[in-house]
């Protein structure tokens, strides 16, 4: 197992120390290294080896929900292909985001969080998860530095125990550490190897901050098979266009609301267009689905005060997207207990 602190440095090469279970001392003297100006040991397995020809392949982040994994995945890809907010379950399918170098290319998965299921929805997004985890090179598992390691992290590590492929790499990556004292930080690194004794790496970042981000990535890229390049240069992610915009909307309704509407909130982009007789100007029609009509009021809020600023940060996001003007018009409508509803499920694209 390693726990990485320090990048790679061509001017200082430093011993490589092998080891089985971390200490607190090691995990002090890995994280503080690069603020004490010594030259300290990269703790790994094996050999650490250059790339010498190009590596590519998939890797998938898992996690509880709320652990930073769609922060992270923008952050590691340079631009958002993820929507982020504080409300646990907001991603709700794979979302690739690619991150581009000459020797490598990452294709990172953002997948929902890995939960014990309620509803027929969360049913179907952890057996995403699985699906998604089982047919990539690498798994990055997100474990906040903020919290204790509960009942959910042991749920999912002993999931990817049981159901993950035995022949996966998997790197433990320790998120929000701009959120706690470095001491905590060091306790969390030293709890994390003590949960996850598989791990090939312990990788403490800030994907707020960009802390240790360009660190991981060269983790990641190492883990990676040799391989051609699966996107062409420039391109950030393969999502299609309405389902962003999808995500966009949903993003911005859920601020500020109440704990159980963003499980009940789901969005369809009905129609794009351009606007008959102007080229800089597209039309988007989209409609927001609820389980309740108390719901409705929620998002619509009084005289549609709410519904008017979603619409208006909305749209500024999906303009930046589509690069043009855009008219957004929303519909607020209601689909009674669709998360426990396979039908209407799978006319909401679950």
């Amino acid at each position: 197992m390693t726990i990485r602190a320090l990048p790679p440095s061509a001017n200082s090469p430093r011993p490589l120390r092998s080891f089985g279970q971390v200490t607190r001392y090691d995990a002090e003297r890995a994280f503080t290294a690069e603020k004490s100006g010594k030259s300290l040991p990269v703790f790994t397995f094996g050999e650490e080896t250059g790339m010498t020809e190009f590596h590519s392949g998939f890797v998938c982040l898992v996690g509880r929900p709320n652990t930073g994994k769609s922060t992270l995945t923008n952050a590691l890809v340079g631009a958002k292909v993820a929507i982020t907010s504080t409300r646990p379950q907001t991603t709700r399918h794979a979302i690739r985001g690619i991150v581009h170098s000459d020797d490598f290319q990452i294709i990172l998965v953002d997948t929902p969080g890995l939960h014990r299921p309620r509803t027929l929805l969360g049913k179907r997004l952890n057996d995403l998860v699985r699906e998604t985890y089982a047919a990539v090179d690498v798994i990055g598992l997100c474990i906040p530095a903020d919290e204790a390691i509960g009942p959910g992290d042991r749920w999912i590590v002993e999931q990817l125990r049981s159901t993950g492929p035995a022949n996966t790499t998997l790197v433990v990556i320790v998120t929000k550490i701009d959120k706690v004292p470095k001491e905590k930080v060091v306790a969390q690194l030293v709890a994390v190897s003590e949960l996850v004794t598989n791990a090939a790496e312990i990788v403490p970042v800030s994907a707020m901050t960009g802390d240790r981000v360009d660190l991981l990535i060269d983790v990641l890229a190492a883990a990676l098979p040799a391989g051609p390049a699966y996107y062409p240069d420039g391109e950030l992610t393969d999502e299609p266009e309405e389902v962003l915009m999808a995500e966009l909307i949903r993003e911005a309704a859920l601020q500020g609301v109440r704990d159980e509407l963003p499980h009940s909130l789901a969005v369809v982009i009905d129609e794009v267009s351009p606007r008959e007789g102007r080229d800089d100007l597209i039309d988007v029609h989209a409609a927001l689905y609820v389980e309740r009509d108390s719901q409705k009021g929620i998002v619509i809020g009084k005289g549609g005060a709410r519904l008017r600023e979603v619409g208006t940060a909305a749209r500024s996001q999906i303009e930046n997207l589509l690069g043009t003007k855009v008219y957004l018009d929303l519909r607020v409508k209601v689909a009674k207990n669709w998360q426990r509803d396979p039908k209407q499920l799978g006319r909401l694209g679950f």
